[in-house]
């Protein structure tokens, strides 16, 4: 296919060159059409093989391989001869101080050191204590009777002689200082049975009748049905309870309500201890109150009723009653 083109080349050119020969040279043509793609060539042959070239950079470090397999136990090595012992090498450099071992156990005393030097004298010290007493020198022999000295003061009094024979009774001294309290003495035999003590009494209980309903607001309640005032400790004309006898009392009221609501108070010496309160619902109702109380001689104690005359429905008749008690539980040392 090359050979063919050579040729068609050649004889284009010789046309061409014979042509300038008879005329003159025209212009140039509209270019053809590019032709066809030629076959592939064959294949050149190997040539010889090159130097070799430069060695490259070495590669980096592949990462580590898996482990391999574990290999068979080898068999026991022979017995080692021991050689002779070698020739003791020179000492090395002293090594750097190790750390402070753990604290040794206390050793043995040692022996007594030689005794030192005196040393300087030192300051004068504190005045010690006294010591204690030495002992009793040596007697020494008699000296020379010395002159007359001044009399001396009067001695100690000297120890009591024998006792005389009694004297006439003298005359009735003064009472002396109270002595020092004894022992307990022994327990005494049990003695008769005495008569029982008469304990204080105080009691009353006192009620309305059909006359005193509905009584009069802010003021003592006149309870004029006496049912028990052996002791006359409450007095119907004041409607007051006067202690007689110190001591706890026990105070408790009974109301009957009717027609109107009740409020009613338990006053002592113008105090309102306890409060009771009840509402009139159409039909008769029960209300009441009670306490304890410590009373000293002449204090008064009195039910009245409160809030004004809305609240003063206490009713008595034949078949209901409104009564106000009060008794001693223990008198007061």
């Amino acid at each position: 296919m090359r050979t063919w083109w050579l040729l068609l080349a050649l004889g284009v050119c010789t046309g061409a060159m014979s042509s300038q020969d008879t005329c003159r040279q025209g212009h140039s043509g509209i270019p053809g059409n590019p032709g066809h793609n030629g076959l592939p060539g064959r294949d050149g042959r190997d040539g010889a093989k090159g130097d070799k070239g430069d060695a490259g950079e070495p590669g980096r470090p592949g990462g580590p391989g898996k482990d391999g397999m574990s290999g068979e136990k080898g068999e026991r090595g022979a017995d080692g001869k021991v050689e002779a012992k070698g020739i003791k090498g020179d000492p090395g450099s002293r090594g750097p101080p190790g750390k402070h071992g753990p604290k040794g156990s206390v050793g043995p005393t040692g022996e007594r050191g030689l005794q030192g030097e005196m040393g300087p004298q030192g300051q004068k010290g504190d005045k010690g204590d006294v010591g204690s007493p030495g002992p009793r020198g040596l007697t020494g022999s008699t000296g020379p009777l010395g002159p007359t000295g001044l009399t001396g003061p009067m001695g100690p009094i000297g120890k009591p002689g024998p006792k005389g024979e009694a004297g006439p009774i003298g005359p009735q001294g003064e009472p002396g200082v109270r002595g020092i309290r004894g022992w307990k003495g022994d327990r005494g035999e049990k003695g008769k049975i005495g008569e029982s003590p008469v304990l204080p009494k105080s009691a009353f209980t006192v009620g309305l009748t059909v006359l005193n309903k509905f009584p009069a607001s802010d003021a003592p309640i006149k309870f004029d049905k006496i049912l028990y005032n052996e002791f006359n400790h409450y007095d119907v004309a004041t409607g007051k309870f006067t202690c007689h006898i110190a001591g706890t009392y026990y105070f408790t009221y009974h109301v009957t309500v009717f027609s109107r609501n009740v409020q009613v108070a338990l006053v002592k010496n113008g105090v309102k201890v306890l409060h009771t309160k009840d509402g009139y619902m159409s039909s008769e109702d029960q209300a009441s109150g009670g306490t304890v109380l410590p009373l000293k001689l002449g204090d008064e104690v009195w039910l009245q009723v409160t809030g004004g005359e809305r609240f003063n429905g206490l009713f008595a008749d034949e078949d209901d009653d409104t009564t106000f008690t009060g008794f001693l539980l223990f008198s007061s040392p």
